[in-house]
């Protein structure tokens, strides 16, 4: 433990500093949107908006690190996300606050990517799953601190957007007094969607509909809780508890998928998924334990999809192509989260803010379909020769050249 602190630690630390920012500034954004009177359909274009940013900034960023270095890129893309999200607090225009939040997911993608990748180059072969295993901590504590943020002061004023801000500015002190050696440039990012269909079908479907149903689950969910008359305070918890367990679940989720046909697993979960979509619909507004129940089933079966997903689609997948064909599936999920805040606040404002669920059980009912369509187009592998399942941030692709999986990583330490 004391090696990898020594070699990542101050990555580390700038990682949890910004994905407690990011944390915050996700949920405070659809809840000040909200109290500003934004209709529907916008809140959720302004969540479609960020993750737009977020997915062009994963195709930029290792341009940008190739031409100037990762600390100037990095210095860089911190002032432009912390002017970004200081300009929300200045001005309440929509159009602004599009261009905004295209802006500041254009910059979190880079600073994710630039720190992940920075990790990977420090991390030996042998330690890799451990400083994955605590990147995953650091991203489950740090988004939940950065959730409960909001109950600091009043999501009307000025302070928390000076908060996101000052975190921001302070993650780059760990990046700009390390005395880690620089880097190899970024790998670039592709996405070559006719060989992943190829490789695994239920993959592609797979990620693209965890983003359509997250998106809007991250996006919208701070909307719900309000319009269903909670207190502003109930909405860290809500999102909290949905994080928490869908922490808890990548385990006892993963260890059975590395055991049966995931594709089993991964019906079984969307299923699961489609009825607790249908619980919170039905009985969200009749308690808040039930609301909170709802969310932790929620969170418990929705969260470990991607992984599933990617898990699948590298046991058919080439030794060497591990990187490429799970970014390839992360950035699906970014062109999903792209969709689905819009559909399901455009759902929202024609029915009722229950309908938010309704529509995630919708996307994860034709999920299951199609998965069970796919049992019939294909055999299974034998068990024995899955790849084992491994809990991985969704954050940028840079991050599964740190996971253990990753055989072109092995090769280069040997």
């Amino acid at each position: 433990m004391r090696t990898i602190l020594a070699s990542v630690g101050a990555l580390l630390i700038s990682a949890a500093i910004l994905l407690t920012g990011g944390g915050l500034l996700s949920t405070l954004v659809a809840v000040r949107a909200q109290s500003e009177g934004f209709a529907l359909p916008l809140i959720g274009l302004l969540l479609s908006s960020y993750y737009a940013g977020f997915v062009i900034g994963c195709f930029v960023t290792p341009y940008s690190v190739a031409r100037v270095g990762h600390i100037r890129a990095f210095a860089a893309l911190a002032a432009l996300a912390a002017a970004a999200v200081l300009c929300h607090a200045i001005s309440q225009n929509v159009i602004i606050w599009l261009i905004l939040r295209l802006i500041t997911g254009f910059s979190f993608a880079g600073l994710y990517m630039i720190v992940e990748s920075w990790i990977n180059e420090k991390s030996t072969n042998k330690m890799r799953g451990q400083v994955l295993s605590i990147y995953r901590v650091v991203d489950l504590v740090a988004v939940t601190a950065g959730q409960y943020m909001l109950i600091l002061a009043n999501p009307a004023g000025f302070i928390l957007f000076s908060l996101v801000t000052m975190l921001i500015v302070i993650s780059i002190v760990p990046i700009a007094m390390t005395k880690a050696m620089v880097p190899e440039p970024i790998t670039q990012t592709s996405l070559n969607l006719p060989k992943l269909l190829q490789v695994s079908p239920i993959a592609v479907v797979g990620a693209f509909s965890v983003g359509m149903a997250n998106g809007a689950f991250w996006g919208i969910a701070p909307v719900f809780v309000q319009q269903l008359g909670y207190e502003v305070m109930m909405v860290p918890v809500f999102m909290s508890v949905a994080i928490i367990s869908g922490a808890l679940a990548q385990w006892p989720v993963g260890y059975i998928s590395d055991l049966v046909d995931r594709r089993i697993v991964l019906i079984a979960v969307a299923g699961a998924c489609t009825f607790s979509g249908i619980f919170l619909s039905v009985y969200a507004t009749s308690s808040l334990p039930l609301l909170l129940i709802g969310s932790g089933l929620y969170g418990l079966f929705a969260m470990p999809i991607f992984g599933l997903s990617a898990a699948h689609a590298n046991d058919y997948a080439q030794d060497d192509e591990f990187v490429a064909i799970s970014g390839g599936l992360l950035l699906l999920y970014g062109i999903g989260s792209i969709i689905g805040p819009v559909l399901a606040s455009l759902v929202m404002q024609a029915a009722s803010p229950q309908w938010l669920f309704a529509y995630t059980a919708l996307v994860h009912v034709l999920l299951a379909i199609f998965g069970l369509y796919r049992l019939t187009r294909r055999y299974s592998i034998p068990v024995e020769y899955q790849e084992d399942y491994v809990p991985v941030p969704r954050t940028t692709p840079a991050i599964f050249e740190i996971d253990p999986r990753n055989i072109s990583t092995e090769a280069e330490d040997t």
